[in-house]
């Protein structure tokens, strides 16, 4: 027994507390992330103690549960990066409109979206649906790189079962902002390093 061992749960049971309007925490490729559905998403920005004008990222299984979210112009230009670094430590800033943009990006018009390379993650947001994320860390604190860090962040939510997690690379992912046709904006240069000309 390990002092998180009551707190973890397996795929089956942590979706249903997430379509219950929970929060979890989860492993990814990059770092432990703080996760609950999209219309329950207010809750991350009161847990982390996080400015309301810092947007959430939406992590989904499948290419198509995001980028049929987008305009077809700019899923034209996103597609190439999707199929090259999906699933892995790329987020794509998109155009998008609706109920998904004010849950996760009050106030705008896009949303930040990735595929976690992190396979028992993929697995649960095949069965959930796709999540609302950040980071495991309260605002402005240092990120955590472990379940242990994370839930000791968070002490009142579950974990995704099973631990060890999968090592995190412990960089951030690069975000990338579609601006108009063929036009990439780097926001933040982070694990994945992409080709001069792309933004």
């Amino acid at each position: 027994m390990t002092p998180l061992d009551g707190r973890l749960m397996a795929v089956e049971e942590i979706a249903g507390h997430l379509c219950g309007g929970g929060a979890a925490l989860l492993p990814t490729d990059t770092l432990p992330a703080l996760a609950c559905t999209p219309s329950s998403a207010a809750q991350i920005w009161t847990l982390k103690q996080r400015p309301q004008d810092k947007p959430l990222i939406l992590m989904a299984a499948e290419v198509s549960d995001l980028l049929d979210l987008t305009t077809v112009i700019a899923r034209e230009d996103a597609r190439p990066l999707a199929d090259r670094y999906w699933p892995g430590p790329l987020t794509l800033v998109l155009p998008a409109e609706g109920t998904l943009t004010n849950h996760l990006n009050p106030g705008q018009d896009t949303l930040g979206m990735r595929i976690p390379a992190c396979a028992v993650t993929r697995s649960l947001l095949a069965r959930c649906g796709p999540l609302a994320t950040t980071s495991a860390n309260r605002s402005g604190g240092t990120p955590s790189c472990s379940a242990e860090q994370a839930a000791a962040a968070f002490p009142a939510l579950p974990l995704l079962a099973p631990l060890p997690w999968p090592q995190p690379s412990g960089l951030a992912s690069t975000v990338l902002k579609w601006i108009s046709p063929g036009c990439w904006q780097t926001l933040r240069q982070g694990a994945v390093m992409i080709p001069n000309g792309t933004s």
